[in-house]
């Protein structure tokens, strides 16, 4: 089945319904979500949203709280135009229904509770208790299902993307990199038919790619498919070895993906080894409050030193009534896991949480190949740099939703369905039916596995090295699998993941120093005189 429509949304977080909301009422929206539109790297951030509203806080130190976080890979330009929208964006939110936690002794007018996380100079972290990204989200699917010019395609996974020049040749895409994305193909959940999408724009807005890890707080849906598919299609990739290892999951045999967010340490929480000692002093004179790199690679470390399993995070020092009113969805989780955080430490180990890198943008969301746009996670705009400031990224996925679209908007009626050309319908001759999923499973697992072990937290050139040629062998067995049996969402996600780790690999192995997220043994310090510029790639051109 062939659709037609004004823009395709691909993906159901904060950046790409907040975008669907705003241009709406000037055409026609799909959006496509591969789970329900609830599954989403928002519905899971729990800290909050980073914006200016302390008497004693200033746009200035917001900046540069960004730019030190982000170790000299920052677009300072980018940085200054989001932090400075972000108080209009929180109102925004506010109007549409988000019930942020209230404090009467502010001065801002909105009288926002305001936490402080890692890196943060002043409290400005805006919350809903401790599940801001579920909020938001739930605010936001209720406005985008209230609207009739949007229609919603749950349970549908993107496959690639068309842009003018494709067709499809020996099983392969071509591109000529100076192009335009015209659509996609995307594979129905249920039915297993595979349709195609037409749009005068296309927005891609799936999140991250925790899940090319084997340790993740990101849940099943973060398989990096918006970067894998823009890659393909020929666009610029850039820093994809900056990421971001989130410093406290919950360590427990029966919990999955559980983060514990860091505003417990920005609220006084203590790390803690299997012997109870502090040990962050040695790592930083902030202690728990240093950035999530360094926090990340202190725990690292001590687990490697000393064999341990986890280390702990302690806010047992607080009165327990507050413990409970300012994390009620932590406590009862806990709780959960024979675990009460009023009078127990917390078993943690660092997590794989979030891409810095991705499909290279302007100040409008826009990619190299025209009408293609990349907001939120998916997306480098220069705003993270190398390591992300904690709570800036439901900022940044909102305020680019809106540059996106005012450019949309703006130039929509200089875009003609009748000029579009016909797209090549999906073409699966001479496939069959895959009876080895085992394959699919087998696969995922290794990629997943050797990430961690030779990509993660610290890396070393041999280590790099080994990965490497783990994914050339694995990536040419997908390819073999995947142009002789028909499509499935599994392989879909498998092949995406293949090529994201690829990609870091690539990216880790071209930066010959250690900043921000990427620590490499062999280049311990940073050098700016040679690598304080980004890591960027594109794919061949292919005749």
């Amino acid at each position: 089945m062939e659709y037609e429509t004004d823009f395709l949304v691909i993906g159901s977080g904060v950046a790409g319904l907040l975008f669907a909301i705003k241009v709406a009422d000037y055409g026609r929206v799909d959006i496509i979500t591969k789970r329900n539109i609830k599954e989403s790297n928002t519905a899971y951030a729990q800290g909050g949203i980073a914006s200016v509203f302390g008497q004693n806080d200033s746009f200035d130190m917001h900046i540069a709280d960004t730019l030190d976080s982000g170790d000299g890979l920052c677009n300072k330009d980018v940085v200054e135009m989001v932090v400075k929208q972000a108080p209009e964006m929180i109102q925004e939110l506010v109007e549409l229904g988000v019930n942020f936690n209230k404090d009467d002794t502010q001065v801002s007018g909105l009288h926002l509770d305001l936490s402080r996380e890692g890196g943060h100079s002043q409290n400005r972290i805006v919350h809903a208790e401790d599940l801001t990204g579920l909020a938001v989200e739930k605010a936001l699917i209720e406005k985008v299902k209230q609207h009739k010019n949007i229609r919603l395609f749950e349970n549908h996974i993107a496959i690639d993307l068309i842009t003018r020049s494709t067709r499809l040749k020996r099983g392969m895409i071509i591109t000529t990199h100076e192009d335009y994305c015209h659509g996609a193909y995307v594979l129905d959940r249920i039915s297993s038919e595979i349709h195609t999408f037409g749009a005068k724009n296309i927005i891609l807005a799936t999140g991250g790619a925790g899940k090319v890890y084997a340790y993740t707080s990101n849940p099943d849906v973060a398989s990096g498919d918006g970067i894998a598919m823009a890659y393909r299609a020929g666009t610029i990739v850039a820093n994809l070895e900056f990421v971001q290892f989130h410093p406290t999951c919950l360590y427990h045999p029966a919990a999955k993906n559980f983060l514990i967010s860091e505003a417990v340490r920005g609220e006084g929480g203590i790390l803690l080894n299997a012997s109870g000692e502090r040990f962050m002093e040695k790592y930083s004179p902030l202690k728990e409050l240093a950035c999530r790199d360094v926090v990340a690679r202190a725990i690292d470390s001590e687990l490697k030193k000393r064999g341990d399993d986890s280390v702990y995070l302690d806010i047992s020092h607080k009165p327990a009534d507050f413990i409970k009113e300012r994390f009620p969805n932590l406590y009862k989780k806990c709780k959960e896991f024979g675990i009460d955080m009023t009078s127990d430490p917390i078993p943690v180990v660092p997590a794989a949480h979030y891409m810095c890198g991705g499909v290279v943008t302007d100040i409008y969301g826009r990619s190299n190949i025209q009408r293609l746009f990349a907001i939120g996670e998916t997306a480098c705009t220069g705003l993270h740099g190398a390591n992300r400031l904690a709570s800036n990224s439901l900022l940044e996925a909102m305020i680019y939703a809106q540059q996106a679209a005012l450019k949309t908007i703006e130039e929509l009626d200089t875009i003609e369905f009748e000029a579009l050309p016909d797209l090549p319908p999906w073409d699966d001759l001479g496939t069959i039916d895959s009876d080895e999923a085992i394959m699919v499973s087998h696969t995922w697992d290794e990629i997943r596995r050797f990430m961690w072990n030779y990509v993660g937290i610290v890396r070393s050139d041999k280590r790099l090295a080994r990965a490497q040629r783990r994914i050339e062998i694995v990536q040419s067995e997908i390819e073999e699998y995947y142009w002789r049996f028909k499509v499935t969402p599994d392989m879909i996600e498998l092949r995406n993941i293949a090529l994201v780790a690829e990609l870091i690999i690539r990216c880790a192995k071209h930066r010959k120093e250690s900043r921000g997220l990427h620590f490499n043994i062999a280049y311990p310090e940073k050098n700016d005189a040679r690598w304080k510029k980004d890591t960027v790639l594109r794919r061949p051109f292919v005749s």
